[in-house]
């Protein structure tokens, strides 16, 4: 009985200062809006950058070098010499990851986890008298597939065609473009060593990512061997893992086991994802303040009502209505404009989202348009109408517990 009578009284009291409360609502209601499409762009952008992350390289990728230098002989031999040695000459070492196939054998092992010995260079690309200049991967192309995106990158030919062509290369459509080079031409590839060979292209592929379309190509293991003179040497093993989150720990484990120098791309990328951190707390904080703002609108009028209806009140509570009544009436004034602004600011978010899916843009780098991606999940909306329960409960709050303290006594004699 209760509840139906409070309810009455809130609703009959926001009723009697509409304009105020579709103000109040509306503002709610944009909070919501714009919380919704700003948590989505950033949330998607977020996703699908890590995504691309993930997908476009190794999760860890073990190197020829090591993480600390290496003592010298002298200083390992004398620690705590007196003497200091100026000018010595390091001891230098073969680069090559040591009996590398071994290596990639064991870590095959492994359930799930995809590893392949690779060698990388730079190199010339040369074609009707021009050069481009490139990065060369010595890969082995089946599991290279399971490890990037290159495979479903492809526009011409295959990445499989490595195996099957003598002197094949797998070029970007950035350097194809830029040389006029097509599917099935002959290249010439000049090595840093001076070695010189020709190079048929089996596959073009396009990423989207300029440097990667330009300056790109991909050879079998042997032949990057033999043409930049390293005979039976990887200085790189590409690992993938089931679980790309696990990638750091296991970089660690196979770098205190070997030595070697291992990378996760969590560590590689480790300025670039802390660069989301610092977005996600601006951007929520510009959100939040909009939705406070919007709180202000509900605090005054919820305060108006209490000053005019003081009389109201004290006759309620005179009727037998407890303080606790009271306060609850308020309350539900606060809830009622926090769920009309909640609904109507879900609409409002998905009309935004639709504009802002239907955008595209050109960024630097780039060779295709790119569009926003969102993030439409479940969560963003329901973090939204939570948020506007919240602070509309929150701005309710301190008025309606002022009226639940007004003294029917006080009111009635002032007004005698």
């Amino acid at each position: 009985m209760f509840w139906s009578v409070a309810l009455g009284i809130a609703a009959a009291q926001l009723r009697h200062r509409r304009r105020q409360t579709v103000v109040s609502t509306l503002g709610i209601a944009l909070g919501v809006g714009f919380f919704i499409a700003t948590s989505s762009v950033m949330s998607g952008s977020e996703r699908d950058l890590t995504q691309r992350l993930v997908d476009n390289a190794p999760h860890i990728t073990v190197k020829d070098e090591f993480r600390k230098a290496s003592a010298q002989p002298i200083f390992v031999a004398f620690p705590d010499g007196a003497v200091a040695l100026d000018n010595t000459k390091p001891r230098e070492y073969l680069r090559g990851i040591k009996n590398y196939a071994a290596k990639v054998e064991e870590l095959s092992q492994h359930p799930g986890v995809v590893a392949e010995a690779a060698l990388t260079g730079q190199v010339i690309v040369r074609y009707a008298n021009k050069d481009v200049s490139a990065s060369l991967a010595g890969i082995d192309p089946e599991k290279e597939r399971l490890l990037t995106k290159v495979e479903t990158d492809m526009r011409e030919g295959s990445l499989m065609r490595l195996r099957t062509a003598s002197q094949g290369i797998v070029i970007g459509n950035g350097m194809s473009v830029r040389l006029g080079l097509g599917l099935d031409d002959l290249a010439t590839v000049v090595s840093p060593a001076g070695l010189v060979r020709r190079m048929k292209v089996v596959g073009i592929f396009s990423t989207g990512n300029l440097l990667l379309d330009e300056g790109q190509i991909y050879m079998l293991l042997k032949d990057a061997q033999v043409l930049l003179d390293k005979p039976f040497i990887a200085n790189q093993i590409r690992i993938r893992l089931p679980d790309p989150n696990a990638a750091e720990g296991f970089a660690a484990d196979i770098e205190a086991r070997w030595g070697y120098r291992s990378e996760s791309w969590q560590e590689v990328n480790r300025d670039f994802l802390g660069l989301f951190v610092i977005r996600n707390a601006i951007t929520y904080s510009i959100v939040s303040a909009i939705m406070i703002v919007a709180s202000f609108g509900i605090f005054n009028i919820i305060s108006t009502v209490v000053l005019e209806k003081r009389r109201d009140i004290a006759i309620l509570m005179s009727m037998g209505f407890r303080a606790a009544d009271i306060q609850s009436i308020f309350l539900i004034q606060g809830v009622f404009v926090g769920i009309f602004g909640m609904v109507l600011g879900w609409g409002i978010g998905l009309v935004l989202l639709q504009m802002l899916a239907s955008i595209e843009f050109t960024i630097p780098g780039m060779t295709e348009k790119q569009g926003l991606v969102l993030d439409k999940g479940f969560f963003q909306f329901g973090l939204g109408g939570l948020f506007a329960l919240v602070s509309a409960v929150a701005a309710a709050w301190y008025p309606a517990r002022k009226a639940a303290m007004v003294r029917p006594v006080d009111i009635i004699r002032g007004a005698a």
